[in-house]
């Protein structure tokens, strides 16, 4: 009942507990989010600059996709360790791959005059990818941005089974071992609750930096 998931995260507060959880989760997700999203922009300029590239990568990258989370679990151990940078690095891999489809995605859908039309007035490789096809795939990047950060807090859990004492993927193993549902289902409570905030202020600075677009958004 609500009442015995209300006296669970009351308990955990009262033993200054809850509040470790929060940070522990929050900052694996946002360092993560920020490590697999950099990657991404970088090697989705570079594949959507250069046919080359594009033939190079893409098929790796797609079939490195399809590997599931939980099988990047004991690779990780083995090669770094049980501190927190498997983990980082396992929401860092959940994160990458819609960030790096979407941009993609918005590059290719770019009209080819505009890129010729900046080729004309001088712009080359650096300042066409900064100053011209990153601005003009922004809608879709965002939009892989705010997946990515959703796939980053489903990988938490997988990256909080790596011999993790805090955090709320901890948690919910913690209530399976022990038979409390009352846990499971507060850290499930709170995973959404922090998943639904971070997409919220990634949804305000989207609108924030797209306030130029006119695009529909319903009647």
């Amino acid at each position: 009942p609500p009442i015995s998931v209300f006296k669970a995260a009351q308990q955990l507060w009262n033993a200054d507990r809850l509040t470790m959880h929060v940070e522990a989760s929050l900052t694996r997700v946002f360092q993560g989010f920020a490590l697999g999203a950099l990657f991404a922009i970088a090697i989705g300029l570079a594949v959507g600059l250069s046919r080359i590239i594009d033939e190079l990568l893409t098929p790796t990258i797609q079939a490195i996709r399809a590997i599931p989370s939980l099988a990047w679990v004991p690779l990780l151990i083995l090669w770094m360790g049980i501190d927190e940078r498997p983990k980082i690095t396992l929401v860092a891999i959940g994160v990458f791959f819609p960030v790096y489809t979407n941009l993609v995605s918005g590059i290719r859908q770019i009209d080819r005059k505009v890129i010729e039309a900046a080729a004309a007035y001088g712009y080359r490789r650096l300042s066409l990818a900064w100053e011209v096809i990153l601005p003009a795939a922004l809608p879709s990047l965002f939009t892989g941005l705010r997946l990515g950060l959703a796939q980053g807090w489903l990988f938490l859990v997988a990256a909080e089974l790596i011999a993790a004492s805090r955090g709320f993927g901890f948690l919910l193993i913690d209530g399976q071992n022990s038979g409390r549902s009352d846990i499971i289902v507060m850290s499930i409570i709170f995973l959404a609750i922090l998943g639904k905030t971070s997409d919220w202020l990634l949804q305000l600075l989207e609108r924030r930096l797209l306030r130029w677009s006119d695009a529909f958004t319903g009647r």
